[in-house]
């Protein structure tokens, strides 16, 4: 019994003392050799596999060293932004710059500021702000550059070329991407041979990117095609270690060949990506191919095929939620297949789900859309679609034995299409008179003397105005008020009304009254309330810009209501339209 006893003490002792030190090795000392061994690991998996890269991120977050941990979070943001756990990411991101201040000022100091601006902009950059990536990565060349770090400086110019791609500057990406190309080339010996093939991976698929992408604005310039087929070959050539890149070159391969009306080529590589995909569980990437081979069955009249894919297709964007566009236009060509092959029921239900999902994405497919109508000769997909839908929308109802229902709905769709032309028509309008309005007004900015001859009018008509208001009772006197006036208009010239803060109370302080005599002021001069005069002043802002910086039409209608100072793209979508009429999107298509 006593042996029993002891034995019983003798294991539970081993447990605790097992748990206790479990407990401890929570955190423990790392060599600088093995911190710059996971780097390199982590690195090395960096566009090959998420998981394999966490591993190593993980384990170098058991460290004790602050430059560790703030290594470790800054990537690990990236990592988890890929993953779509954007909650997690932002986490990372707050943990990184948390031990990042706890490091003492130093060289390894400066450099971690610059890796996690760096992938800060990574994450800004997926996540389509691209402004707010631009000034990331701007934030990390200068740290970088303060240090003379020319590793993290080429890596940072490569990720600003991919973002001038992203923004439509493709020729100045090409050119520094090149640029980075040749630096490399003559520095090979500074390189690891895992950095040599990482860089020269990134590089060349971004190249052939901006290529592809230059194509896709100017498309009557085919050897454009040339250039991005073979830079997406030389990233296949460099990317054997890195999953993610070859994959994504391969499917850009893919699109090329179908560019060119090279099918069996394109039906090639698309099956090579699958295979691909498959093997990484991409099934966001597996969504594309499938639509790609459905798109090539189509093109060369292979029906049955391309329903079999684009099926897939359909049911990969359930699965991922990232292929939206893909499930669209998948939509788009089952109904036009089931059109040439008689199927009025299946007509019927494929353009419906398009016209019903349609409004939702109509701005991410305005690009998309380019593609198709390049194809097809379509000068809209809603447009076909409407008329495959109101084609069947009869019989189908008439086998449904729903006759009166059937031709209500006819009367009613007739009736919201003539009121949707009518709008639409009416909106053109208001735009098209605002567009002359606004060129009139640079115009006459260019001429000082009609200029200065109009401004003297305007005085004279508001003074006039302003003497016919007798029954205006005014609180404060009219020295006062031309006071707030003239302030007001300074305001205006040096564009304050952009930030995000030019609200009320702010402005009232900075000209020095109170918000109650501002809000009078505005009212009694300009008519509106404050809220009004400064959305009018952001919106005429936009559209000035719009007509005479056509870079500024490639914005996303996020990064435009950043740049003037709205909260959100929802609030300044609103205020556009019912400045011009239409969205902003349709308004710098029609410039």
């Amino acid at each position: 019994m006593k042996s029993k006893n002891t034995l019983m003490r003798l294991i539970i002792s081993f447990l605790l003392l097992f748990v206790l030190n479990i407990g401890f090795a929570q955190k423990k000392q790392i060599s600088e050799q093995e911190y710059l061994r996971l780097q390199d690991k982590i690195r090395l998996h960096f566009n090959a596999n998420v998981d394999s890269a966490l591993v190593y991120a993980y384990q170098m977050e058991k460290s004790d060293n602050n430059k560790h941990l703030a290594f470790a979070n800054s990537v690990m943001t990236i990592f988890f932004q890929k993953k779509g756990n954007t909650k997690e990411s932002q986490k990372r991101y707050k943990a990184a710059f948390y031990y990042l201040e706890k490091m003492p000022e130093s060289r390894d100091k400066t450099q971690m500021k610059s890796y996690v601006y760096n992938y800060a902009g990574i994450v800004e950059h997926w996540k389509g702000d691209f402004s707010k990536a631009l000034e990331h990565y701007q934030m990390a060349l200068k740290f970088s550059t303060e240090i003379d770090d020319t590793k993290q400086i080429i890596k940072i110019n490569g990720n600003i070329a991919i973002l001038n791609e992203a923004v439509g500057n493709y020729q100045l990406s090409i050119k520094n991407l090149k640029k980075l190309i040749t630096f490399i080339d003559a520095k090979e010996g500074a390189f690891t041979k895992i950095e040599l093939l990482n860089h020269k991976s990134n590089f060349n698929r971004a190249l052939g990117s901006a290529y592809e992408s230059y194509f896709m604005k100017n498309l009557t310039k085919k050897y454009l095609l040339d250039s991005a087929e073979y830079y997406y070959k030389k990233t296949i050539n460099y990317s054997q270690n890195f999953a993610e890149n070859k994959i994504s070159a391969q499917l850009s391969l893919g699109n090329v060949y179908s560019w060119k009306n090279d099918f069996k080529n394109a039906e090639k590589t698309y099956y090579d990506v699958i295979f691909l995909a498959q093997q990484n569980n991409s099934i966001t990437t597996l969504c594309i191919a499938n639509y790609n081979l459905g798109d090539i069955y189509y093109s060369t009249k292979k029906y049955d095929k391309a329903l079999v894919f684009f099926k897939k297709c359909d049911s990969l964007a359930l699965i991922s939620k990232d292929n939206t566009i893909d499930y669209l236009k998948s939509n788009f060509y089952q109904a036009k297949i089931y059109n040439i092959l008689k199927k009025p029921d299946l007509a019927y239900k494929h353009s419906k789900i398009y016209l019903d999902n349609y409004e939702q994405y109509e701005a991410k497919i305005s690009e998309e859309a380019l593609e198709v109508n390049y194809k097809q000769g379509v000068d809209d997909l809603a447009v076909e679609m409407v008329s495959i839908e109101k084609k069947y929308k009869n019989e189908v109802f008439l086998n449904r034995g729903l006759k009166v229902f059937y031709v209500l709905m006819f009367v009613g769709i007739v009736f919201l299409l003539i009121k949707n032309i009518r709008d639409k028509n009416k909106a053109h309008k208001k735009m098209n008179a605002l567009i002359e309005e606004f060129k009139a007004n640079i115009e006459k900015k260019n001429n000082p003397e009609v200029a200065v001859l109009e401004k003297e009018e305007a005085i004279l008509e508001h003074e006039e105005i302003h003497l016919k208001k007798e029954n205006v009772n005014l609180s404060i006197d009219e020295a006062k008020e031309n006071k707030i006036v003239e302030k007001l208009l300074a305001l205006e010239n040096k564009l304050e009304y952009l930030n995000a803060d030019f609200t009320l109370p702010y402005v009232a302080k900075k000209i020095k009254t109170n918000t109650t005599y501002l809000s009078y002021v505005v009212n009694k001069r300009f008519g509106k309330s404050f809220g009004e005069y400064s959305n009018e002043l952001k919106i005429n802002y936009v559209i000035n810009e719009m007509i005479t910086n056509h870079m500024y039409r490639k914005y996303s209608t996020q990064a435009i209501a950043e740049s003037v100072g709205f909260k959100n793209a929802v609030s300044f979508a609103k205020s556009f339209r019912k400045r011009t009429g239409v969205s902003p999107a349709q308004f710098a298509s029609n410039i």
